[in-house]
Parts: C-alpha cells; structure tokens; sequence
C-alpha cells in the first residue's frame, strides 16, 4: 500500500487516486510486454474479470459475494488484466488443482454472515442500501475507516488481511460511490 500511498495520484485531491495510479503501473507493464492493459473499473461491458480469476487460480465464491483464495481469504483483488499476443512465450501456469475445497465450505460458523450489523449479507444476496446507510451513522464508524466487520471477521488468510487505513480507503471508496459526490 505504501507504493500507492506515497504516490502523486494518493495525494492530489483528484478523483478515483487508485484507479489512476493503476493505470500509470499496469499500463507501463503492457506496454513492456507489447500487450494492452485492461481494467475492470472503466470497462462497457465490464471484463468478467471474476470469472478469469476463476480460471486462473483456485477462487470460489464466498458467503458475501466476494471470490475467496483458500491462501490469502478476502484479501486479493484483481485490478488489471493485460492481454499479449498469442505467440508470446510465458512459462507454463501451474496446475489447478481440482480437489482443492473452498474454505467456506468448512467453515460451519460463518462468522461472516453473523458479523454484519446491519445483516447486510444474505441468501438474498448483498443489501448494499442498508450497508451505505450504516457507513451515514455513528455507529458505522468502525466500517467506514476500518473496512467491512463482516469482510474482516473471515479467518480465512488472516495473515493477508490489509491495514486498517486501507481497509478504510476502500470502503471511503465505496461510500462515495454509493453515496454521491457530497458523501
């Protein structure tokens, strides 16, 4: 985080400072590579970047909707893709393993469904409405800087779990976008 967070784009009042920083990184990369950059938060359509993950490594759906690493839990996300030419020699990818079980499966207390205050996560999918207004109130505080209760309540890759400040900055992030400009 600490190459975002002491960049230009972090520091420069403008908007959407991740995504921009992002481009700046990835597109530098692509263009090494002779590739073209893509990114899940611009596209139309949106690039089924959820569903390339799911090709490229061991990823299930979890309980709150968000794809879960058996490794690194909650904590990953995919930020860019960069297509290459088909003749471009990349080392073999390794193996997936098809026995390899989601972590949710196992986990008979889901504390990630229980954690949310607002019961924000169901069978009937994620209440984002009741989420945002939550993060409005005194009592979401500790969401709205420290990252979703039910998101960090997972103890699945605890050990890859962000700081508190990016936790916060991503759910800031999210407030606003649900929220409107003057959240």
């Amino acid at each position: 985080m600490e190459c975002f967070s002491d960049s230009p784009q972090a520091t420069d009042g403008q908007p959407h400072p991740l995504n921009r920083w992002t481009r700046q990184q990835v597109d530098a990369i692509a263009w090494a590579a002779g590739g073209v950059a893509l990114y899940p938060f611009d596209a139309t359509p949106v690039w089924p970047f959820q569903r390339w993950a799911a090709r490229a490594e061991p990823v299930f759906s979890s309980p709150l909707g968000l794809l879960i690493h058996p490794q690194y839990g909650l904590w990953h996300a995919y930020r860019a893709a960069i297509l290459v030419a088909p003749d471009l020699q990349l080392p073999a990818p390794a193996p997936l393993p098809s026995t390899i079980p989601s972590p949710c499966a196992s986990c008979a207390d889901q504390p990630c469904l229980s954690t949310c205050p607002v019961s924000a996560f169901g069978t009937s999918g994620y209440d984002v409405a009741a989420c945002a207004s939550h993060l409005a109130l005194p009592p979401g505080r500790d969401c709205l800087e420290g990252g979703c209760l039910a998101r960090r309540a997972c103890p699945v890759g605890v050990d890859y779990a962000q700081a508190p400040a990016q936790n916060g900055f991503h759910m800031q992030a999210f407030y606003r976008a649900v929220s409107g400009p003057a959240a």
